[in-house]
């Protein structure tokens, strides 16, 4: 049975995780990681289950489609040891299996930007 306040201190638990983990992941791409496929990236959240057994890591590259595979094959290469990172750092029971998931929002502004520039280009000239 939950009670009143369990669902909300649940929620707020839950928040929090993913803030730190998402925290500490981007500490590791700047400091930690050598990886040559992995270049600028940029970890824009960190989504945990409700089971806290599995976490979404949306991230975020600019570069060709391939720069974008290879940057997550770089991420799968590392997880073990982000894992591992995480572990020590939070002092969990259990981390949460992480799954990389590119975060296409910053390609869908840009794309949302060059139309609206194309569109007060062409105002200009019908001017």
């Amino acid at each position: 049975m939950i009670f009143a306040g369990q669902d909300m201190t649940r929620s707020h638990r839950k928040e929090r995780l993913n803030e730190s983990i998402k925290e500490i992941l981007s500490e590791l791409l700047l400091t930690g990681i050598k990886d040559p496929r992995i270049g600028l990236v940029t970890i824009t959240s960190v989504k945990i289950a409700p089971d806290l057994l599995t976490a979404k890591v949306y991230f975020s590259v600019m570069g060709s489609s391939d720069e974008k595979a290879e940057t997550r094959k770089g991420l799968e290469s590392a997880k073990s040891f982000m894992r591992k990172t995480v572990f020590r750092e939070l002092k969990l029971r259990q981390v949460p299996e992480f799954k990389f998931v590119y975060d296409d929002s910053l390609d869908k502004a840009m794309a949302i930007e060059e139309a609206l520039k194309e569109i007060k280009d062409q105002d200009k000239g019908k001017a």
